[in-house]
Parts: structure tokens; C-alpha cells; sequence
């Protein structure tokens, strides 16, 4: 059986060695200045939020597609909670939820209104930088992090198929003309480490450039002594440059190349077995290169030239038990467009190729490439001053599941206070073999895949949004209809299939939001209500969707002074959840979340603790998340319907420089 690198440890470590030099070497980073800001940022002065997700680049409140933003200040917040990776900032944004795809191994995605995490397409920058594992989300940094845009409801008319239930787009920092780094120490109570370095410095003649590197670790960790890691050991080292150029008359362009390189372990602990008496080690070993251009051009009385372009290439070594997986998954994306202005209305158009392949060098008739070019097109027209209308398509030509068109309208309607929007959308999502179970145990057992459709989906939304100085508040009524969705079904004791569902899996619910901010302290509170119901396996009626929350609602309070520190408290519940194939129980318990934050600031340091699940919910509480048998598909866990690792603290500092 091939072994996993014993130098793997050293050679990371050497690696983020090399990263911090290359940070703290960076010319012109220069220290700060202690300046008082009278306790507000830019945006909370009045800075214009830009969204780039739907292309115009326009102000959100200008959109009507509705664009959530997390901004600067909420990223800072979450980034001394979580230094590692994003999972923590994406999970407490209302209507989207981080599901743990394999307790194992941690690994996690985003589902967007109910609907599957594989239909949420992450980008950066707009660029498909990431892949679609599902261990992706854990292997992304928010240190270089400037916003993250979500759309919610069938993107595909925007960004194709990987974008059939959302889009998370996530907005690198750009260099100021002050030269700035920030570096952050983190520990956890569980064993685990982050050290991260971010580094921005403007050059001459438009260019600029940034950088940013961390290193991650966390000891794998049995909580509740069965021999079997509620929390897998990880490694990780990551690495991205950027340069950035503006020549003044819009022309601009950006370059960004990315490395990461990861272990990560669960399963039974050395010396500890399975309840069929055998060790059963999970592991993932990961390295991700990826390198992406985004540039624009305007021609004189015709309009602006874009061009985006990427490519990705991720090889995996999987370890299930005796058995070991080596394969590779890589994209190429390229994208040109046209977008210009004729009077009240904005037009763009233009064409793209992407092409996913997969390689198994273990299980070879998995294998696939596929091959999209398409053309799309979008046009916004602006009525008055309080109605805008937009409608945008996309035809793509799948190599392996025809041609589908993709088509979303959106409108907006802003009288006074209030703005009101609505959208609907359809697209499609080309099926792999990876649903959640295959990534959680690999191909052993899956039978070769037979004449799957395409899955495709039908989504609508009404926004309707009230502000007032620092009161806000937003309800949202939603739904959607998915026809064809792929579901794992046994085929025999240690044997599955992937087939498409007959019928419909529908989805509906409401969304309640209300923020209000009053000088240094803001209060937000969140509710979401999903009733997702899907043909039952059986063949007779319908049920629930399984993991998925009816009821769910979060109260976050922060307190807040520049150059002081901040304090902030959060609540989240979580309510009852339909499982599947779970020998313990076949409906969740309800959970309450507490968390605290304090920072406090000391000139150019500050330090930080967060207190994580101060309740120390933890599902192995009420239930073995271990199975007394291996299920039909591989899986020795049950599916993960609350947190795994209980309470948890981390504290640290970090450390500022430059800046404005």
C-alpha cells in the first residue's frame, strides 16, 4: 500500500518559512501612523459599496438582482474567529448554510436556500479558482479578503452551470497608495494553530501588487474516546500573489497565481479500530495551483472590452481505510465580453469556454472532461428613477448534456425608503460523481454511472427592504423546483448507484433580517424558515429533505471603537432536522450556539479572544456519530447534523502596519 510522505511536515513548514520572508521583504511597507478616526470607517461614513458579481459593476443598492455583501468590517470580525478559512463568515450569512459533507475529514459546503451544496459555485474574483470539492471551503484564507458578494436563486444566466443554486464571490483587497501588512497569531483550546501574513504596497505608473501566505495546523481530536476523530488533523500551507495595474483611463488589468498544499487525517486513532475490529484510517493529501488574468479596455464610442481567464489543477491522494485514490481534477476557463451604455440602458455580451476534467488513476471509468463554450448576454433598463428592469441569458453547448439555455429577469422598484425586488431563474448542473456520499468515501462502491439527465432548476425570490438612518430591515420570500436531481441509492450491502429522482424536489421559505446600528454599537438579527420536501425513496409520497433546518435564527451584538477594541456577542439556533440512514434517530435535536468576542487594541498590536459554543453542544453528546456497521456506500460516520467539536476557544494577536 502506497505510504503517505513522512516529510510532508517539514517541507510545509519550510514552505510558509519562505512565504513569511517574501511578506515581510515586501518594498515600501511602512508603520503606522496612531491617528484617531472618530470611531467610524469609510463605508460607515457613506463609501459606495461596489458589487462585480453581476458585471456592471454597479452600487448594490443600484442592483436589481439582490447582492448580499459582507464587508470589510464583518470580515475582520470573522477572520480573528476563524484565521484558517472561510466556513465560519459564509455560515452566518441568513439563507446559506455550511454543511459538513464528511465528519471524517471535515470537509464542508455552502447549500443556498435549501438547495445542494454542489450547485454553489465559488469564486475569485470571478474567476473558478477553487474547483468544486467540497473540502475546498476549508482551504481558503479571509486574510486578503476586501468583500464577498452572494447571489442567491439560479446564477447560471451569469456564470454557467456550477452556478445553478448561487454564487459566493469572493473580493481580494487592493492596494492602497500607502503601503500596508497585517500578520495574525492564532491558537486554539483544541490544539490548533494559524499564523497568516497579508502585504499590499502600490509601485509605480498604476501597478501594484499584494501578497498573502498562512500556514495551518490542528491535532486530530477524539472527543468523545471511541477511537475515531470527531476533529481530523490537518496541515496546510497557502500562498497567493497578486499585481494589479490601472493605467488611469480604464484600462486595468489583474494577475493572481495560487499554491496550496494540505494533509488531512481522520478515521480511528493509532492503535484504536473500528467496530469491525480493524483500523480505518481516512487522509487526504491536497495540492491546488492555480493562476487567473482579469483585464478590461475601453473602445471609444462602442463600449468596454473584458477579458477574464483562469486555470486550476488539484491533485488529491485519498486513503480510505486499505485503500488508496490518487486522482486530479483541473479547469480551464476563459471569458470576452462587450459592455457599453446607450442612454438609461447597460448592455454586455459576449462568450466563454470552460472545460472540467477529472482523472482517477485508481478507478479510470470515473474519468470525464467536460466541454462547454457558450454565449451569453444581459441588458439593464433604467425607468424613472425608481424602477430598473434586467433580463439575461446564457446558451451553453455541454458536450455531454446538450444545449440548455439559461435565462434569469430580475426587477427593482425603489420608492422612498423602501426597495422592493424581484427574480426569477433557471439553470441547469451537470452531474458528476461526487454528491456529498461519494466525497465522504470515494469510488469503491459506486457502480459506473448510467445515462444520468442534467439536472435543472426553477428559482424565484421577492426582497422587499425598509432603511432608515441605522435601521434596516429586509424579508424575503423564496422558492424553487428542481427536476432530475441526482440522489445515492443502495444497490446491495456494499454497493450504490447514482440515479436521477422522478419528480420534484421543491423548495420554499422566508427570510427576516433586521439591523441597527447606533454610534459604536450594532445589533443584528436573523430568522430563516425552509420547507424543503422531495420524493420519498420509497416511491410513496413525499418527505423532508434530509439536513435540512426548518427553523433557524441568529441575535449578533457588537460593540465597536476604532483604535480601541470591539466586543461582540452572537446567538444562533439551529432547529430540528430530517436524517437519512441514520441508525440512532431520524430527526435531530434542536441547538443553541453562544459565542463572545473581545479585541482590544494596543497602538499598531491588538489582541483577541473568541469563546466558540460556550454551551459545548456537540452531537456525540446524544448520539455515536460512529457507525456499528459500514454503510452500503463506505461511510463508517452518520451524517453530521450538529457541531462536532464542542466548545472551543482561540486567541491571539495581530499586528498592523501602514496603511491610511
Amino acid at each position: 500500500m502506497p505510504s503517505f510522505s513522512s516529510t510532508a511536515s517539514r517541507h510545509r513548514q519550510f514552505v510558509f518559512l519562505s512565504v513569511l520572508a517574501a511578506i515581510a521583504g515586501l518594498p515600501g511597507v511602512a508603520l503606522a501612523q496612531e491617528q484617531d478616526t472618530g470611531g467610524q470607517t469609510e463605508a460607515e461614513e457613506g463609501e459606495e459599496i461596489v458589487v462585480q458579481a453581476t458585471r456592471f459593476g454597479r452600487r448594490v443598492q443600484d442592483e436589481p438582482i439582490r447582492v448580499e455583501v459582507i464587508g470589510q468590517e464583518e470580515i475582520a470580525e470573522k477572520l480573528l474567529m476563524t484565521p484558517g478559512n472561510i466556513a465560519m463568515l459564509v455560515a452566518e450569512t441568513g439563507g446559506l448554510r455550511v454543511q459538513v459533507a464528511s465528519p471524517a475529514l471535515g470537509a464542508s459546503n455552502v447549500r443556498v436556500r435549501g438547495l445542494e451544496g454542489r450547485y454553489t459555485q465559488i469564486l475569485s474574483d470571478g474567476l473558478p479558482l477553487y474547483g468544486g470539492q467540497a473540502i475546498g471551503l476549508l482551504q481558503i484564507p479571509p486574510t486578503d479578503l476586501r468583500q464577498v458578494e452572494v447571489i442567491k436563486g439560479a446564477a447560471s444566466a451569469l456564470y454557467g452551470p456550477a452556478a445553478l443554486g448561487g454564487v459566493i464571490n469572493l473580493v481580494s483587497r487592493r492596494p492602497g497608495e500607502v503601503a500596508e501588512s497585517e500578520f495574525i497569531a492564532n491558537a486554539t483550546s483544541r490544539n490548533g494553530q494559524d499564523l497568516t501574513g497579508y502585504a499590499a504596497t502600490a509601485l509605480a505608473d498604476g501597478w501594484g501588487t499584494s501578497i498573502v501566505g498562512g500556514y495551518h495546523r490542528q491535532s486530530r481530536q477524539d472527543l468523545d474516546g471511541d477511537g475515531w476523530a470527531d476533529m481530523p488533523g490537518y496541515e496546510r500551507v497557502t500562498f497567493r500573489p497578486r499585481i494589479f495595474w490601472d493605467r488611469g483611463d480604464g484600462v486595468k488589468a489583474f494577475l493572481t497565481a495560487g499554491a496550496m498544499t494540505e494533509d488531512r487525517k481522520g478515521g480511528t486513532l493509532p492503535g484504536r479500530t473500528a467496530p469491525d475490529g480493524s483500523a480505518f484510517v481516512e487522509a487526504q493529501n491536497s495540492t491546488r495551483l492555480d493562476a487567473g488574468f482579469v483585464g478590461q479596455m475601453p473602445l471609444e464610442g462602442i463600449g468596454t472590452v473584458h477579458l477574464r481567464a483562469s486555470a486550476m489543477n488539484q491533485e488529491h491522494r485519498h486513503r480510505f481505510g486499505d485503500l488508496v485514490e490518487d486522482d486530479r481534477h483541473s479547469t480551464l476557463f476563459a471569458e470576452l465580453s462587450l459592455a457599453g451604455t446607450a442612454g438609461d440602458t447597460s448592455w454586455l455580451a459576449g462568450s466563454a469556454l470552460q472545460v472540467d476534467a477529472y482523472r482517477s488513476r485508481t478507478f479510470a471509468n470515473f474519468d470525464y472532461t467536460y466541454t462547454v463554450p457558450a454565449l451569453f448576454a444581459q441588458i439593464e433598463q433604467t425607468l424613472g428613477e425608481d424602477v430598473t428592469l434586467a433580463g439575461s441569458a446564457r446558451l451553453d453547448v455541454h458536450d455531454a448534456f446538450g444545449t440548455r439555455l439559461s435565462p434569469r429577469l430580475s426587477a427593482l422598484y425603489r420608492p422612498g425608503n423602501w426597495t422592493i425586488r424581484t427574480s426569477l431563474g433557471r439553470g441547469f448542473f451537470a452531474p458528476t460523481p461526487f454528491v456529498e456520499e461519494i466525497e465522504a468515501t470515494g469510488l469503491s462502491r459506486l457502480q459506473p454511472l448510467d445515462s444520468l439527465r442534467a439536472e435543472v432548476a426553477d428559482t424565484a425570490s421577492i426582497d422587499v427592504g425598509y432603511a432608515i438612518g441605522g435601521t434596516e430591515a429586509t424579508a424575503s420570500l423564496f422558492g424553487s423546483r428542481v427536476e432530475n436531481a441526482v440522489r445515492l441509492d443502495e444497490v446491495g450491502a456494499d454497493s450504490v448507484r447514482l440515479v436521477n429522482v422522478e419528480g420534484t424536489t421543491r423548495t420554499r421559505g422566508i427570510e427576516l433580517l433586521l439591523r441597527q446600528r447606533l454610534r459604536d454599537v450594532s445589533v443584528t438579527g436573523s430568522y430563516v424558515y425552509i420547507d424543503a420536501r422531495e420524493p420519498d425513496p420509497s416511491g410513496t409520497g413525499r418527505r423532508a429533505v434530509p439536513r435540512t433546518p426548518r427553523h433557524s435564527a441568529g441575535v449578533v451584538a457588537m460593540w465597536e471603537k476604532h483604535g480601541t477594541g470591539r466586543i461582540g456577542v452572537e446567538a444562533y439556533y439551529t432547529g430540528r432536522q430530517q436524517l437519512d440512514d441514520n441508525p440512532y434517530r431520524s430527526r435531530s435535536r434542536p441547538y443553541v450556539e453562544l459565542g463572545l468576542l473581545g479585541e482590544i487594541a494596543l497602538g499598531r498590536a491588538s489582541l483577541f479572544l473568541n469563546l466558540e459554543n460556550i454551551l459545548g453542544v456537540r452531537q456525540t453528546k446524544y448520539d455515536p456519530i460512529l457507525r456499528r456497521r459500514r454503510a452500503a456506500d463506505g461511510r463508517w460516520t452518520v451524517d453530521a447534523w450538529g457541531p462536532t467539536d464542542g466548545f472551543v476557544a482561540n486567541g491571539g494577536v495581530r499586528l498592523r502596519f501602514g496603511g491610511e
